[in-house]
């Protein structure tokens, strides 16, 4: 082979070595410029060369991304109305090449309910369109629709489709069981780090820097959470009224009377809307009986009972429906169904056994907190031994008030006026000047509990 050709060869091939060694280089220097201007929020500085590298050096590192996101968030807060479509529209196509180059990195539930909400929020598209996101992110990804925002949103638009004449009222029925089962999912992941945290500190110990954070943030998140349970429900409003559910499925009872899914959505709603008194619910709830036997007819059955006063026979079928329960969230209500029986028969102890069970698969249930601190406090003159003692059992009642409070933001003001009136009756401070040396007070009768005297 010719020597000079061979040269040529080897000349362009260190050449475009060289040029690819100097584009690499390239790409870090511009890069390590534009990420240390983003790190400490100076965007612009820090514009000019993260789009360099976005546009020379698109898969360089997922950080161009990641810091592009927040500068044209930040730009998107800042921007004139009359310039934040055109913001949005670059942040949306950001996503995207971010999905284009690094899609084991990057989750279809966060990308398509971010893109779906900043169309929301900004106007952009139509209702349909916004909606189509919306729904990618929730039948493709459920599990990574981390923002309880786009959750809102996506049903809020939904029943806006219904509104014009687009979607049945069975679809926006549907999403809101799915939604509801979503919040009240991500309420109790965060609302166990809380309770275990608050207990933590009730009984002494000091949280660690990371362990205050982390149950800040949880607190934060769970009161997102309620915030749009609490819009999702107004939104529903009286769509899922009395008035609309019993025509609705009384219409379709005898075409759909074998239909096994439809008869469990149909009186689980009637019984969430305590639409019980129809003569309906009983319909439905023999044939779901009839057609599936479970954890849900044994419930029904337990409701059914108790309105025919048969306490005995309805508490049966609930401690049935409970063992049978798969789900975690229903699991809970049964077992609150069965305390406030109990609660009711005067039976504290095995009432508060029961609303613990409730807490253990729906850490968020604040209300059976209410209701363990409400019972300590009626027993208040029945389970100390001096006037100590009897006045401490408040402060018990007082930590259980507050938890309430801690892992359901919705119970916020009721737990802190609750524990607040709990508060004034416990011991004063010169009550426990006068019993020095006692720094726990152990509660005796049902509730057989011990509780540290604060530090007032």
């Amino acid at each position: 082979m010719n020597t000079k050709f061979l040269f040529t060869i080897a000349a362009g091939l260190a050449l475009s070595t060289s040029s690819i060694s100097a584009q690499a280089t390239d790409c870090a220097t511009t890069a390590s410029i534009a990420y240390e201007h983003a790190k400490v929020k100076n965007y612009q500085a820090a514009e000019e060369p993260l789009w360099k590298v976005r546009k020379e050096c698109p898969t360089y590192s997922l950080a161009t991304y990641q810091f592009g996101e927040k500068l044209l968030k930040d730009k998107l807060n800042k921007a004139a109305a009359a310039d934040k479509k055109t913001i949005a529209n670059e942040l949306i196509t950001l996503l995207k090449e971010r999905f284009q180059y690094f899609p084991s990195k990057t989750k279809i539930g966060n990308m398509h309910g971010a893109i779906g909400q900043i169309m929301f929020d900004n106007k952009i598209g139509t209702i349909d369109t916004q909606y189509a996101e919306l729904d990618k992110a929730w039948t493709e990804d459920k599990d990574n629709v981390s923002n309880p925002k786009n959750v809102y949103t996506y049903f809020y638009l939904l029943v806006e489709l219904h509104e014009k004449g687009k979607r049945e009222l069975q679809d926006v029925f549907d999403l809101y069981d799915g939604v509801i089962e979503k919040i009240e999912d991500e309420e109790s992941k965060k609302a166990k780090i809380i309770a275990e945290l608050t207990e933590k500190e009730e009984s002494g110990t000091a949280l660690s820097s990371k362990e205050k954070k982390k149950l800040s943030r949880s607190g934060k998140i769970l009161s997102n959470y309620s915030k749009v349970k609490a819009g999702v429900n107004q939104k529903l409003g009286e769509l899922a009224d009395c008035k609309n559910l019993i025509p609705l499925y009384t219409g379709q009872f005898e075409a759909k009377k074998t239909d096994i899914n439809w008869l469990k959505g149909a009186a689980s709603r009637m019984s969430s809307k305590e639409c019980t008194d129809d003569p309906l619910f009983f319909k439905l709830v023999e044939a779901l009986h009839k057609a599936d036997p479970s954890a849900k007819t044994a419930y029904y059955l337990g409701i059914l009972a108790l309105k025919d006063k048969k306490t005995s026979v309805g508490l049966k079928y609930f401690n049935q429906s409970a063992e049978l329960e798969t789900k975690s969230s229903d699991k809970a209500k049964v077992y609150f169904r069965i305390a406030e029986v109990l609660k009711k028969q005067g039976s504290k102890g095995k009432a508060r056994g029961y609303y613990r069970k409730a807490l253990k698969y729906r850490p968020s249930m604040g209300t059976a907190y209410l209701r363990i601190a409400s019972m300590i406090a009626s027993s208040a003159n029945n389970c100390g031994t001096d006037v100590f003692s009897k006045r401490a059992v408040y402060w018990l009642a007082e930590n259980y008030a507050r938890r309430a409070g801690k892992v359901d933001p919705s119970l916020k003001s009721t737990a802190s006026k609750t524990a607040a009136n709990y508060k004034a009756k416990a011991p004063s401070k010169t009550d426990i000047f006068n019993n020095p040396g006692v720094s726990s007070v152990s509660i005796g009768c049902w509730i057989g509990e011990t509780v540290r005297v604060p530090k007032l």
